[in-house]
């Protein structure tokens, strides 16, 4: 009896603690939100919200806080690191659940391990001294420092997340689905491409979603192999992300200042622009499991 009310009230405990662990989660999301929104809307206002966003021209010197520029090369290069990082990834964790031998597997497991551990500032040191160089005797460029170089590093950054997660949500998928279609007459790669990736989806989603967070939020590895100069993006030009935009200048903006509100700007705007991505990666594995 004793020890019946003892779990009982080792369970109610642990249930307390664990609502306590969700309310402090969303209390610092809520948190982190409202104070975006107070430090950075001001700034919206007094520029204009159709200057602010659609305007090509970033000059605090002059008062021109246009963060067109930032903005699109965000989106240009989170999509190109998507386009090579997420099949390379992808294909990598398939090959890992589903085909690899063990100690291959085991020596590709240790390269990703090491990848998810190295610090961004030395993806950009190597890719300033490696990759930078290449792409302008490549390309016969001025400088490599261009938005190619951003997107190629990003590819590489995004990888570990991406393998993990997708492999863990592989190796998940019930034995029983994958014999089914064995003994119906699929092959394996049929059976990995048409029963066990398409059971896993939810978790595949997740790590393109982590994927995609990752390549959003880096700022140090990109500003040294970005240029970090506000054109409008091309694939060969220097450019500067909302993330560098923000790393490279708050410093430098006094406190108060319209400059300063307008880095805060910058950044609920890289909040908005995340939580739009998640919502709608979540409503389309939503939208699929459904039907």
């Amino acid at each position: 009896m004793k020890a019946s009310l003892g779990r009982n009230a080792l369970e109610r405990g642990m249930s307390l603690l664990f609502l306590l662990c969700g309310i402090v989660a969303v209390a610092f999301v809520l948190f982190i939100s409202i104070y975006l929104i107070l430090s950075g809307v001001p700034a919206i206002r007094e520029v204009g919200f159709l200057d602010f966003l659609f305007g090509k021209t970033w000059s605090p010197s002059t008062g021109a806080y246009g963060i067109l520029p930032f903005l699109l090369t965000s989106i240009y290069g989170t999509a190109g690191a998507v386009v090579l990082g997420v099949p390379l990834g992808l294909m990598t964790a398939i090959f890992l659940a589903k085909a690899a031998p063990p100690r291959l597997a085991a020596v590709i497991h240790t390269a990703v391990e090491l990848l998810a551990g190295i610090p961004s500032v030395v993806y950009g040191l190597v890719g300033m001294i490696v990759l930078v160089p290449a792409i302008q005797k490549t390309f016969r460029l001025a400088s490599g420092a261009t938005l190619l170089a951003a997107i190629l590093v990003l590819a590489v950054m995004i990888l570990p997340s991406i393998i993990q997660v997708a492999e863990t949500s592989l190796r998940a998928v019930p034995e029983e689905y994958e014999q089914a279609s064995l003994a119906l007459g699929a092959t394996e790669l049929e059976t990995a491409f048409r029963v066990s990736f398409p059971a896993a989806r939810s978790g595949v989603a997740t790590a393109v979603v982590l994927g995609v967070g990752r390549a959003i939020g880096e700022a140090m590895a990109i500003i040294m192999v970005s240029g970090n100069v506000p054109n409008m993006p091309g694939l060969f030009q220097p450019v500067r992300f909302l993330t560098t935009a923000i790393a490279s200048e708050m410093s430098y903006a006094a406190y108060g200042s319209l400059w300063r509100q307008s880095l805060f700007s910058v950044g609920l705007v890289l909040f908005l622009f995340i939580m739009l991505i998640n919502v709608l990666l979540n409503v389309l594995i939503k939208g699929r499991k459904e039907g």
